[in-house]
Formats: C-alpha cells, structure tokens, sequence
C-alpha cells in the first residue's frame, strides 16, 4: 500500500505542479543564471545504497565549492551542517526554502522507489562517515521527503533529536501513521519558521 500510494502520488503531483515548477525554474533563472534549475546530490539511502536527489537550486552556482569555508560555522550539534544566514542561498533560495518548495523535485526520487512521501530524511555521505552503529539504524528503511522530524521543528532539532524522531517513527510505522505526517506536513509547509 505504502508503495502504491508514493507512486500515485508523485506521479499525480508532479503532472499537476508543472505550473509552479515551470514558474519557480524562471525565477531561479533570473536571479542566478550561470547555474542548473534543478541542485542533484549524492545521497544515502535504503542499507546505505546511494543516489541522487533533486531540488530546486537554492543556492549560487558554486555553494558546492563555498562549503569548506563555512564548516566552521555550523549551527547545529552532530553529523549535519546548516547555518541560518547562510550567505550561498539567493534570495528566491531562501523563499523557496522557507516555504519546502525547492524539496517538491524529490516526487521523482519518490517516483523512481529511491525515497518514499515520509520516512527519514536522506543523509549526506560525509554525514553517513560519522554514525555510529546506534545512528545507522536509520537507514534500514526507505528515506523520504518528509517525516517526524519535519513536524516537530526541523531546523531547531539537533543531529540526536532527528535519529532519535527518525527511530521512533521506525519502530511505530503504519499506513495510517504516514497519512498523519502527511498531513501535519501540509499544515506546517507554508511560512513556518523552522526551515533554514
């Protein structure tokens, strides 16, 4: 069922948002036009099976080769970097962060059966380098686009709150319980504050 309905959806949801993507692909365009629309990252999937993911680019062309220089500043605990004024992102970047709208190209990881609609968010591989066993247990299952960790304060969170939100929504999954982080995804999507 859980897999039925991720490829409905994405499928649905990426025929009916081809407006928006079209809109924000002009928008990203305008501001930045040395770079792609769409940002593709290695990630670590199901039992530590990489691919890429998609987004829409939120940042300037070269954020890639800026990161060293800002590792330092890292304003969250653990095996994850982000920085809330993080001088990379462009203007239509922090928009379309703020509001989850560079995360809708990852329907076609959903598509493709590389992510599902929830379960816990893909990790870098230089994250992946520093788990102990204990944080693996998180990449037993399907990675997804979204999950508890977004409903419960996402950016606020720190690396141990997240695998410790990402094991508990391992232990207690069903079809009815992804139904409900959809849902209070959708509620919290636009305008929250903790997306950075």
């Amino acid at each position: 069922m859980k897999r039925i309905t991720d490829s409905a959806g994405s499928l649905i949801g990426l025929i009916l948002l081809i407006p928006l993507f079209l809109l924000i692909a002009v928008m990203i365009k305008l501001e930045d036009p040395k770079g792609p629309v769409f940002f593709k990252q290695l990630r670590v999937g199901r039992n530590e099976k990489t691919f890429y993911m998609f987004k829409f680019r939120s940042m300037v062309y070269n954020a890639e080769d800026m990161l060293e220089q800002l590792l330092a500043q890292n304003e969250v605990s653990g095996a994850m970097f982000k920085m809330k004024n993080d001088p990379r992102v462009t203007q239509i970047g922090r928009f379309i962060r703020k509001t989850s709208l560079d995360e809708l190209p990852q329907l076609w990881n959903v598509l493709k059966g590389e992510m599902s609609m929830v379960g816990p968010r893909p990790a870098l591989p230089r994250e992946v380098e520093e788990y102990s066993l204990y944080d693996k247990q998180r990449l037993g299952v399907t990675p997804g686009c979204t999950g508890l960790w977004q409903i419960s304060g996402r950016s606020n969170l720190g690396f141990k709150e997240m695998v410790e939100l990402d094991l508990k929504y391992i232990q207690d999954r069903t079809y009815w319980y992804d139904i409900k982080i959809i849902f209070k995804t959708i509620r919290v999507l636009f305008g929250t504050k903790d997306a950075f």
